[in-house]
């Protein structure tokens, strides 16, 4: 009922106003005889028809959002552990969840996972990144490896920072460090440069150690440091057999022999006189 009282009462204004315009118009039109009238107000019933409602053009976002929310517990914990590697920023469960979709609050295996993770810190509200050296900078990176004279892993200090890998090469550039590969497994090894301890060896020193001819395996090599006293920086063969636990043996497969025929060779295809043309030949 209101609503048609309102009907009413524009309908009314309509007929008012029109009325207006009619009187407006006669007294134009004595006074001149050009008269163009004006258009009349359209009614409720001439209105153009509202536009069909569209859809929300967000479908894809959603979809991949439920995609991320419905992978494995260790493809969403990767998400999360690329953020926090690359950012280095901590960030709180909510913040996750707007920047990779992965909602830790409303998945207790990932929320679980992700705080037990060896490379995750969690303070109680916030996670961040947590590599095996905390260094911010490359003064701390070389205090850290003159820790190690035996060595130590640059697989280790990867994390460390964002730009470690570039401080590694300043240091062995500036003859602070040495960066040598292993012979075994082509990792490179980062040792201290102290120039506080030069050393000058003599020529016929130098001669007499690069003539000793060291084994090719190196678990041979491991050995003889062992027997020396010294700790190698290694262990192949715990390496090897967990490679081939891994079905990845670091030994490549020996090539079978290819037989050649012989004169003792039983000839049982006569008929195909090109397989026999090695012993032919040999035969001549």
């Amino acid at each position: 009922m209101a609503l048609q009282e309102k009907l009413d009462r524009f309908k009314k204004q309509q007929e008012k106003c029109q009325s207006t315009l009619t009187s407006i118009a006669a007294s134009n039109k004595v006074t001149s005889h050009k008269f163009t009238p004006a258009p009349a107000a359209p009614s409720v019933s001439a209105r153009a028809p509202a536009p069909a409602v569209k859809f929300s053009n967000d479908t894809e976002r959603l979809q991949h959002i439920n995609s991320i929310r419905k992978a494995p517990v260790g493809a969403q914990i990767k998400r999360v552990i690329d953020l926090l590697l690359e950012t280095r920023l901590a960030y709180t469960p909510e913040q996750i969840n707007d920047a990779v979709y992965v909602d830790i609050n409303s998945n207790k295996a990932v929320f679980d996972s992700l705080r037990n993770n060896l490379k995750v810190h969690y303070d109680g509200k916030r996670f961040s990144y947590k590599s095996k050296h905390d260094l911010k900078d490359k003064s701390q990176l070389l205090y850290l490896v003159r820790k190690f004279p035996e060595g130590i892993a640059v697989i280790d200090l990867k994390d460390a920072y964002p730009n470690v890998m570039e401080d590694l090469q300043a240091l062995k550039a500036a003859g602070q460090i040495w960066l040598l590969s292993n012979f075994d497994s082509q990792e490179d090894i980062a040792y201290p440069n102290d120039p506080r301890v030069p050393i000058k060896v003599d020529d016929d020193l130098k001669l007499l150690f690069r003539g000793i001819e060291l084994p090719r395996d190196m678990i041979d090599i491991e050995r003889d440091l062992q027997k020396n006293g010294m700790k190698p920086a290694t262990n192949t063969a715990q390496r090897r057999a967990r490679s081939e636990v891994q079905g990845m043996s670091s030994k490549p497969k020996p090539k079978k022999k290819k037989h050649e025929i012989t004169k003792r060779t039983k000839l049982t295809n006569a008929h195909l006189p090109e397989l026999f043309r090695n012993l032919t030949d040999n035969k001549s």
